[in-house]
């Protein structure tokens, strides 16, 4: 099986490419390509592949562009990090959509399926508006509670979610801040994707509250958020710098 990987983030191609040889050791990797001014050259100019495998965020922009160039008649199965946009229909259609870091029993059900409905065609033009159409509502409010009485808070006006002292709270645009029930990778289930990131393990950021980005030791982002207190140091970690500039560039 000849395979195309449109990939940017090189430890999860290095997986990819493990866990397929592990799942069918006739698999022949054409190519790893970072971008989709990469992938647009190469498909323009070689054979199409039997497969390809699609990260939906790229370096520079999302790879539904890709189809607005080039005419792609190869079964895709998309890669992401965030949570499903649109897995129901992925999964009762011949392109599949995978969540990172990818399982090897997921990836298997995958290349099963391709193998079994690879030469059915595939309607790429209405992916980004089943996509579009069909990824889930996100949590509009929280509830919470101040002594006795009870308060529902806009998402809108939420400008983090943080841990601290293990308990999770929110920071709203006014400056206060909130114990809450939900845990925080919960709440990073709940809320939009496009307009709220983890920066680490315990923040979880609104686009809008972000005041200032300044760059950091050991290659790390610190935030300034509005409201926030000069003492606090809200930093993106390491492993997550490329992921937020993505965010933020979008």
């Amino acid at each position: 099986m000849r395979v195309l990987i449109i990939e940017d983030e090189q430890p999860a191609a290095h997986k990819l490419i493990r866990l397929l040889q592990e799942a069918d050791k006739q698999t022949e990797v054409l190519d790893v390509l970072g971008s989709i001014e990469l992938a647009i050259n190469w498909l323009t100019n070689h054979p199409a592949p039997e497969l390809i495998f699609m990260d939906i965020q790229l370096e520079d922009g999302i790879s539904f562009e890709i189809f607005e160039t080039c005419r792609i008649q190869t079964p895709v199965i998309f890669t992401t990090a965030y949570d499903a946009y649109a897995l129901k229909a992925f999964k009762v259609n011949s392109v599949d959509y995978l969540l990172k870091p990818i399982a090897p029993e997921d990836l298997k059900a995958a290349l099963e399926k391709f193998n079994t409905f690879h030469r059915q065609p595939v309607n790429y033009s209405r992916l980004e508006s089943i996509i579009n159409q069909l990824q889930p509502k996100t949590k509009e409010r929280f509830l919470i509670k101040v002594g006795d009485h009870y308060r529902s808070i806009p998402t809108s006006s939420i400008d983090s979610f943080f841990i601290l002292e293990r308990s999770t709270f929110i920071q709203t645009a006014t400056g206060k801040n909130y114990a809450i029930d939900h845990s925080l990778d919960k709440i990073e289930q709940l809320v939009d994707p496009r307009i709220f990131f983890r920066i680490n393990r315990n923040c979880i950021v609104n686009y809008s509250a972000i005041r200032d980005i300044i760059a950091y030791s050991s290659s790390r982002l610190k935030l300034i958020l509005n409201n926030q207190t000069e003492k606090e140091d809200m930093l993106v970690s390491r492993e997550r710098v490329t992921e937020f500039k993505g965010w933020m560039d979008r």
